[in-house]
Parts: structure tokens; sequence; C-alpha cells
């Protein structure tokens, strides 16, 4: 069945306008979720957000406000997962959170990018591309996930980096852009 709305070719990774009024609406309809829950005072209370806002949460996994997304339903986090203050997930298309992941404060994860061309990009046209972050995986501070790219289980991503190729499992990246800098014996 061919895709046709600008929903389905965004989570089909294919071409799309980001201006489409019904994607627009959907972006509306998290922001007031996600007011709610930045201004929430208990953990029950974030929880019970989360479940209505998110694809999936899994057991005991947390998200320290203030939380930033696009649409929420194409976020599915596993268990023991930990997000530290000020994340910000784009997820135009779907970011998977394995389970004991652990993601520090300010950390960004972009699966949208925009077209080259000036004059496509001012008309609202991009692309999106899922990103996957693997079991036990440690993401720190002020970290830039870019379109596509996976983390591989056990990797660590030093604070700063900025990630735009995939991260292989058990090693250390660092830098802009992330580079290996060692692998780790587990």
């Amino acid at each position: 069945m061919p895709v046709t709305t600008e929903k389905e070719k965004m989570l089909a990774g294919e071409r799309y306008n980001c201006l489409d009024p019904d994607l627009e609406s959907d972006r509306q309809k998290v922001k007031v979720l996600l007011r709610l829950y930045n201004q929430s005072e208990t953990e029950p209370e974030r929880q019970n957000i989360l479940q209505q806002m998110l694809g999936a949460v899994g057991q005991d996994s947390t998200i320290w406000p203030p939380f930033y997304c696009s649409y929420g339903k194409n976020i599915l986090i596993g268990d023991h997962v930990f997000l530290n203050y000020m994340c910000i997930i784009l997820d135009n298309n779907e970011v998977r959170i394995d389970n004991h992941v652990m993601i520090g404060p300010a950390v960004q994860i972009y699966t949208a990018a925009h077209d080259i061309q000036a004059a496509s990009r001012i008309q609202g046209w991009e692309v999106a591309k899922p990103i996957v972050i693997e079991e036990n995986v440690w993401i720190g501070g002020g970290a830039i996930l870019l379109p596509g790219v996976k983390i591989g289980r056990n990797a660590i991503v030093g604070a700063g980096a900025v990630v735009s190729r995939d991260v292989a499992a058990n090693t250390i990246v660092v830098g802009n852009p992330a580079r290996v800098i060692r692998q780790i014996e587990q």
C-alpha cells in the first residue's frame, strides 16, 4: 500500500513537508502534554503524562523535566532508562531507547534533516531517519545525535560529542564529529 499522507511519508523515511496541517496539529497536541509534564510536581503525575505522551515507556524509566519532543508517540523507551534535565528529542521518526540507558543533561536527539537547497527548506521539505540506542548505553551531557544513527550496546558517547555515524557496540566516542577513542572490555 503506497504511503500518501505527509505523516506516513515522514515515518517511512521519505521526503515530506513538515508544514503539513495534520503534522502541525499533532505537534500542538504534544505541546499541551509537555506543558503539563514540565510543570508537574510528583513522579506519579509525570509517569501518567509520559504514558499518554510517548509511544512506550518501560518499567522504572524516568525523564527529569524540562523535557521537549516533537510528537512523543514516536519515542519508545525501555526499562530502567534515565533522561536527565533539558533533553530534546525531535522524534519525526522513531527513536528507540533500549533498557538501562543513561542520557545526560541537555542531550539532543534529532531524527529530522532539512533539504540542502534553500528554496526546498523554505517550503518545509525534509526527511526523517530513525535513531536506535541499544542497551546499557551512556550518553554524556550535551551530546547531539544526528538523523539515522545507531548507538551500539554498552557504548559510551562522551559529553558534547556530535554523533553523525553509527557507534559500534562496546566503544567510547568523543568529539565533533564523534570518533572512537577506546574499546570497552565487558
